[in-house]
């Protein structure tokens, strides 16, 4: 690529990454050698390519490859295009709303859904919850997503997107029919989000608690975690993995450990060394035959699987050349138990209510508004 044409791909990305604040751009793919897209009438224009500038195209097909420092669409070669349609346009099975970009980022492609922040919380909720659970907890958890979604807007620094869609952020299905009343809760609660000391924060929340939510400075080794206190959850109980068990071949483990650098040899123990004020380890050593290695829970979770350990609030006893783990709960522990909000709007409780139960120290503001 030339250095001209590098440069209108930094002005280009630059560019994009400016959006309004009632908008949001969320990578539905990153690292994509290709992609292919489909619509009515896609509008197809290319960024950042000032040194030939051209119209743009519709077509209701579209294939992007990765082709050197570019993207490549129909013979043409810019460092990204922008899609545009009056529909929703369609990629590997799901519809998006707004507007598409497509942009080269690292080894490959990012796909970028440019939308309407509120427009995006409604498709959180769509991916994180069901439309068939209480107003109350809908509305909640429309506040968490959208404080969580307008942190890292704030701190995405020079990325070309703010957030991705997936669990390395929070899920995400695009465009949601407007008979949802995931769309109600949405309303209900425009531009509403939490805040520690005045500021936005991460507002984590998970699946189910086990009984008690954790501290998030024990989990992420972010900076500037707020200090949220961790609690005893008393309405997670009829959560579908309260408790959970799972029986891991020694083998399996010593296999997987190996992948991740670690080289026990046979496993031969598993002990937990330490434990978080809420009971999750904090930290295990597998004994093996070669060598021992010491894990924080965490690590330990992710190497294993999220979805196999399902979270570090568990016991593990050897039996023969199988691991048992007796555990509770579903996900990280910090901020709100999603099963827990559904077992308090059953009792009567109110989305706020809801918020100051699970995330206290924090309190209620509006986007846009400045603290005193």
């Amino acid at each position: 690529m030339s250095s001209l044409f590098a440069a209108a791909a930094l002005l280009a990305l630059s560019a994009t990454a400016m959006v309004g604040a009632d908008t949001i751009r969320v990578a539905i793919a990153e690292n994509a050698r290709a992609a292919d897209l489909r619509g009515l009438d896609i509008e197809v224009s290319e960024l950042g390519c000032a040194a030939c500038p051209r119209p743009g195209w519709r077509a209701d097909t579209v294939r992007a490859v990765a082709n050197g420092q570019g993207v490549e669409i129909s013979g043409r070669l810019a460092p990204a295009f922008r899609l545009t349609s009056d529909a929703p346009i369609r990629m590997n099975g799901r519809e998006y709303p707004a507007t598409l970009e497509i942009v080269r980022h690292g080894d490959g492609l990012a796909i970028v859904n440019e939308l309407r922040l509120e427009e995006y919380v409604v498709g959180v909720l769509r991916a994180e919850t069901s439309e068939r659970w209480p107003l109350e907890t809908l509305r909640a958890q429309a506040i968490v997503a959208r404080t969580y979604a307008a942190f890292h807007r704030a701190s995405s620094g020079t990325k070309p997107y703010h957030v991705v869609a997936s669990t390395t952020h929070q899920m995400y299905l695009g465009h949601v029919p407007a008979s949802s009343p995931i769309w109600d809760a949405v309303r209900d609660t425009a531009g509403q989000v939490l805040l520690w000391d005045g500021e936005l924060f991460p507002a984590f929340y998970h699946s189910t608690s086990g009984g008690y939510t954790e501290d998030p400075r024990t989990v992420f080794a972010a900076r500037n975690m707020p200090a949220l206190k961790a609690i005893r959850d008393e309405f997670s109980a009829a959560a579908p993995h309260f408790y959970w068990t799972l029986d891991l071949k020694l083998a399996d483990l010593a296999d997987i450990l190996r992948r991740n650098g670690y080289d026990v040899g046979t496993v031969t123990a598993i002990e937990v060394t330490e434990r978080t004020p809420s009971l999750r380890v904090a930290s295990l050593t597998v004994h093996g035959t070669r060598s021992p290695a010491r894990l924080r829970g965490n690590d330990f979770r992710r190497m294993v699987g999220y979805e196999t350990v399902k979270s570090t609030l568990f016991a593990v006893a050897l039996d023969g050349a199988v691991a048992r783990f007796s555990g509770r709960g579903y996900g990280h522990g910090v901020g709100m138990s999603q099963w827990g909000a559904k077992g308090m709007a059953e009792q009567g409780y109110k989305a706020e209510k809801i918020l100051e139960y699970y995330y206290p120290g924090a309190t209620l503001g509006f986007l846009g508004a400045r603290s005193r």
